[in-house]
């Protein structure tokens, strides 16, 4: 039930959410039969109203689904909030596939322009990539990326630019260690994205993670086609370009030899053309960040509807954020493809669990600051909008951090929920567009592959312009969900056909790699 001041969004909620500030003592009619109600606080934009008298400890109701406990007396007319609610949930292995829903209707005829590979694989962008293994090779791989500024590649308009992709790590680890998989699986995946038509591997040369053991355990062979000369001007065609600092002279010896191995690629990559593939070629990562009370309620939700038409059109849809499905995680558990996919995200959770207590913390320390301020409460609250960006097909895979997507439908990559770090893993799975939800106002971009910003509401999207590429905050008023996300899925495919985006025109992502430093560091 809507009103133009606020919403009921299941009838057995125990709230509404305000569509604008209520002030106090205001008169709200729930048109449910029960008298009026009179608010007995400020309501923010975004928050929850009590519509009825709840007693400490009984369960509150919001989505149709308990989002916490009363911890004070609850009155009817209160704002519910962390003053008045907490956390409280666990983690329920009962009922798994239980309700595994049918395929979708197949959706025929979509297609976007993209550029086949010969790997199989379809990118949306045309990327040159220098990949440090270390970050002591890191100020080299800047370097190299850095000289090729927007002068020198406007004689190459096809080719989106040369990316330095420089982390934190590459030593000071086990080998083999979880850190090290971890970091070679993402560096193995940007190696091999759709999105790279080449690239340059850069090392220290001492480092635990050496060039020959990424290039072995993640079998990288430079892009078939790509052509380049040794320093005795022998030609190679599937070797991949590597470069050791300490073998190759210094710093800035390697910083020449690494401009020379670039400026040798670009003509190639700038050939490379974009051709009509079909939309089951789209690996869409789904991400909200900086949400709000209405990030449930209209951009959340119209993000599934989009990913549910990429399933339907053949394609792959990735959920991400573990830590943020906590409390809503029996939405998948239920309508997963078999058993064994629904214990692997129990699995995944109660290992977050145990992670998060093993620093003495506790995985519902969530929401941030930001999300509480924009009206979530709880991550169990926070969880059921976030979980409603995965639609409503089957569950059909759980996958580790940044391993590669092999099959299709929807799938599960385990992360944490923080920006940098879980995009960073969903585009090394092979993620060729992002669509990132917001309501507080999050800036961000990933490199290579484009992110779409999608605004919660009207407010945002007016206050932040020249960020926001999409506004939801138009499902309050006169655009049914399902309206809007068939408008995003056409901007999936727009985006993935070469229109930039928001991101992309301010020069976002070059920094917002973050592969995920789990494990010690030694």
């Amino acid at each position: 039930m809507q009103h133009k001041s606020w919403i009921r969004l299941r009838p057995n909620d125990h709230c509404i959410v305000a569509l604008r500030r209520i002030a106090r003592g205001e008169t709200i009619d729930i048109h449910d039969g029960t008298p009026a109600l009179i608010a007995r606080q400020d309501i923010p934009a975004g928050h929850k109203l009590a519509i009825a008298d709840i007693q400490p400890g009984q369960e509150v109701f919001k989505y149709g689904w308990p989002i916490g406990v009363a911890s004070h007396p609850i009155r009817r007319g209160d704002h519910i909030h962390d003053h008045n609610l907490r956390c409280e949930h666990a983690l329920d292995y009962t009922d798994l596939a239980s309700q595994t829903p049918a395929s979708p209707e197949p959706i025929e005829g979509k297609t976007f322009e993209g550029y086949m590979r010969r790997s199989g694989q379809v990118g949306t962008r045309n990327y040159i990539a220098i990949i440090s293994t270390v970050n002591c090779s890191a100020g080299v791989s800047g370097a190299v990326a850095r000289h090729f500024d927007s002068e020198i590649l406007q004689a190459y308009p096809y080719v989106d630019g040369v990316v330095a992709f420089n982390h934190d790590s590459g030593c000071g680890m086990a080998y083999e260690g979880i850190k090290h998989r971890t970091l070679s699986r993402v560096l193995g995946g940007i190696a091999r994205h759709p999105n790279i038509a080449a690239y340059v591997l850069i090392g220290l040369g001492c480092e635990q993670n050496t060039l020959g053991h990424l290039q072995k355990h993640q079998k990288l062979v430079q892009l078939p086609g790509m052509q380049w000369h040794s320093p005795s001007g022998q030609s190679h065609a599937q070797d991949v370009p590597v470069l050791s600092i300490q073998e190759t002279g210094g710093t800035r010896a390697t910083i020449r030899r690494g401009v020379e191995l670039v400026r040798e690629l670009l003509p190639q990559v700038n050939a490379l053309q974009r051709t009509t593939v079909p939309a089951s070629q789209l690996v869409l990562a789904t991400k909200c960040g900086g949400s709000d009370g209405y990030s449930g309620i209209t951009a959340n939700p119209a993000l599934g509807i989009a990913a549910d038409r990429v399933v339907a059109c053949g394609g792959v849809a990735i959920l991400s954020e573990t830590t943020e499905l906590y409390g809503a995680e029996q939405l998948f558990t239920k309508r997963a493809q078999s058993e064994a996919v629904a214990r692997k995200l129990l699995d995944k959770l109660q290992w977050w669990r145990d992670y998060t207590a093993h620093y003495g913390e506790d995985i519902a320390n969530n929401p941030s600051i930001g999300n509480k301020a924009g009206g979530l409460t709880t991550i169990i609250e926070k969880s059921l909008g976030a979980a409603s960006k995965g639609g409503s097909t089957a569950l059909q895979a759980v996958t580790d951090y940044a391993e590669p997507i092999h099959g299709r439908g929807l799938i599960i990559s385990d992360s944490p929920g923080f920006d940098p770090v879980c995009v960073t893993g969903m585009v090394a799975s092979g993620a060729n567009v992002v669509v990132f939800t917001t309501g507080r106002g999050s800036c961000f971009g990933c490199k290579p592959t484009p992110s779409i910003k999608v605004a919660t509401n009207t407010h945002l999207f007016e206050r932040m312009p020249e960020d926001m590429d999409l506004n939801m905050g138009t499902i309050l008023d006169e655009e049914s969900i399902e309206q809007a996300g068939d408008r995003m899925f056409d901007a999936i495919l727009q985006t993935a056909s070469g229109q930039k985006t928001k991101s992309e025109l301010l020069g976002y992502g070059d920094e917002e790699f973050t592969p995920w430093a789990i494990g010690h560091t030694l």
